[in-house]
């Protein structure tokens, strides 16, 4: 990886004049706004990010069958989302876009892997859905918001409502018009270091008619490294033959899908184009998705008569290890500057900046990630610095 995330801080007093500032290369204004609200054939990520990468014709693992039999090869597909309430929860994981001209950033409280996380505040609704809702357990709790205005993804591990904002074990922010990812051995709000919502299986998308991206898996145990773009390990074991986080599977090109309904080959056509994503430990050959009322569960049952045998291992890039994953650069600020320098209550100070080694700034508190520079407003009288 060639590049780190840099965070700079300024003062609590400086505050976001407008959302506008932030809007990136592309664009996501053709969003819906709400929960599960339809995207309206937005993709996250460019083209050729690896979530949206055509695997069909790249060549089988050597070590495919191997690992396929460490997984489980009778395991099931299951797909881990649906409509109705299983055990008084939604299945899937659920996501809202929100518009941040009217949705306020709040404060982030986080718990658990602080220096591995994007700072907040975050334009997260005290009503957002968490995962498992409306009797989230504690579980993942994870929390997706989609910013439509800047093109923003926000998501939280293990979720919670709190006074005026709210606490969250892991955090990270993502630029959806870029191929960023996380510095070598960050996790995100998923245990791979990988944005979970590029992954989900949408109800909207089936609905269109194709899934033009990967899906987001869970495997039972997983290998001590990673392949790119997946940043962080989440295991003890060293076996040759354990799936790494990030590692692509396919369905196989010889599997025939004819025989299922409709919507059931929309998902399947993607299983062999794309594949799945190796994200966290979980259930055997679990697919994720988000829960929608309109999924016929019948229908979805079916696909679990397919098993890992199915599937192949897609050749893997670099796979890194404790003992060989490679080290970055520094960011380097070069210059950083407030024009002007000191401001009172109500005036504005442009900030820019030059930095070297990093993706993209953070400029806290009160702010999205810029990525370049920015105008301010001081609302309580102190100076820029």
């Amino acid at each position: 990886m060639k590049t780190r995330q840099l965070i700079i801080l300024i003062g609590l007093s400086l505050v976001l004049l407008s959302s506008e500032s932030f809007a990136q290369s592309g664009t996501c204004a053709g969003m819906d706004i709400g929960p599960g609200a339809d995207l309206n054939g937005f993709i996250p990520f460019p083209a050729d990010n690896a979530w949206n990468t055509d695997i069909s014709s790249m060549p089988v693992d050597p070590n495919s069958a191997n690992i396929i039999a460490f997984i489980g090869a009778t395991s099931a597909l299951h797909p881990d989302f649906g409509a109705g309430l299983y055990n008084g929860s939604k299945i899937g994981i659920p996501y809202q876009v929100v518009d941040t001209t009217t949705q306020p950033k709040v404060p982030i409280r986080l718990v658990a892997y602080k220096t591995e996380s994007d700072p907040g505040p975050m334009p997260v609704p005290p009503n957002a859905l968490i995962e498992g809702y409306p009797n989230p357990d504690d579980g993942d709790r994870h929390v997706l918001v989609l910013d439509r205005n800047g093109c923003w993804l926000y998501e939280l591990y293990r979720g919670f409502k709190g006074h005026g904002g709210w606490k969250a074990d892991s955090t990270a922010v993502w630029d959806m018009t870029t191929n960023e990812q996380r510095p070598y051995t960050w996790t995100s709000a998923d245990a791979a270091g990988l944005a979970i919502f590029p992954g989900l299986v949408r109800y909207d998308e089936v609905l269109a008619g194709a899934i033009n991206h990967a899906i987001r898996v869970t495997v039972p145990v997983t290998r001590e490294a990673f392949t790119p773009p997946a940043s962080h390990w989440a295991s003890s074991e060293n076996s040759q033959n354990a799936p790494p986080m990030g590692m692509r599977m396919r369905l196989k090109a010889s599997f025939d899908i004819s025989g299922f309904p409709p919507n059931d080959q929309v998902i399947l056509t993607a299983l062999k184009q794309y594949g799945v994503m190796v994200a966290d430990n979980g259930g055997a050959m679990f697919i994720s998705g988000a829960p929608d009322e309109r999924w016929n569960n019948s229908e979805l049952d079916q696909l679990k008569t397919l098993t890992a045998s199915d599937f192949e291992v897609v050749l893997m890039g670099p796979v890194y290890t404790p003992d060989n994953v490679p080290t970055c650069p520094s960011p380097v600020v070069s210059s950083f500057m407030a024009n002007p320098p000191t401001i009172t209550v109500g005036e504005c100070s442009t900030l820019s900046w030059s930095v070297t080694n990093a993706i993209y700034t953070i400029v806290c508190q009160g702010l999205q990630p810029p990525t370049s520079s920015t105008r301010l407003t001081n609302m309580a009288g102190a100076s820029a610095p």
